[in-house]
Parts: structure tokens; C-alpha cells; sequence
């Protein structure tokens, strides 16, 4: 089964790279823009991983963490930061609010892969 990935930055040159990445690994993703957009869409639509930034107009990740992660539906579902932020209180505070893991840009491409397969457990 292939797993389903929502990936939410606001820009584009690493949506396509984060896309790209993970499709070749065999995923099925699904792009937002930003927090709000995320949000919408994991509200309309079952993800088994959420790869976020941080910094993003409209709603940011650690916002839309805390929202996603009210809602029953999505409390399980691991949530990646994927930033260009290394701050310890930063991170803390992520993980307080629910985020998973954490890597930060610019990434390398197998790494990513190899967190999402640690995660996902497979």
C-alpha cells in the first residue's frame, strides 16, 4: 500500500523538490501552499504523513500542528518539520505541539526518504 503524504511550504522550488523525492520512493503526495491550505486539505483528506514548514504566510507549522492535532482524525498522523530553523526552544516547542521529527533545509533527498520510511515503519 502506497503510503499517502500531504507536504505543506510555501515555496514552490521545494514543494517540487520534496514532490519529486518522494514519488520516485514510490509515495503518493499531496501539495499546500500553506498552514491554511494544509489544514483544509488534511481536514478533506486522510494523509498517513504531513511534512510541514515552519515559516509560511497565512498560518505557519507550528499553528497548524496544534490545530491538526486537535482534531481526532489526525491524531495520530506523524508530522515532519522540514526548515530552515535549527533553534533548540524552536524545536522544543514543535514537539510540544505534536511534531514527529525534524530536518532541516537544505535537506538531502535520501535523508528524507530514510526519515519518512523510519516513521512510516516501513
Amino acid at each position: 500500500m502506497t503510503a499517502n503524504i500531504l507536504t505543506v511550504d510555501d515555496s514552490a522550488s521545494i514543494r517540487l523538490t520534496t514532490n519529486v523525492t518522494l514519488t520516485n520512493a514510490g509515495y503518493t503526495v499531496t501539495e499546500a501552499a500553506d498552514g491554511a491550505e494544509g489544514l483544509a486539505k488534511a481536514k478533506s483528506s486522510s494523509f498517513d504523513l504531513i511534512v510541514t514548514d515552519l515559516n509560511m504566510p497565512v498560518m505557519d507549522g507550528l499553528t497548524m500542528i496544534e490545530e491538526l492535532r486537535k482534531l481526532p482524525a489526525q491524531a495520530g498522523v506523524p508530522i515532519i518539520f522540514l526548515t530552515t530553523e535549527s533553534d533548540a526552544d524552536l524545536k522544543a516547542r514543535a514537539k510540544a505541539a505534536g511534531a514527529t521529527g525534524w530536518l532541516t533545509k537544505p535537506f538531502d533527498p535520501e535523508n528524507l526518504v530514510k526519515i519518512v520510511k523510519k516513521v512510516l515503519g516501513r
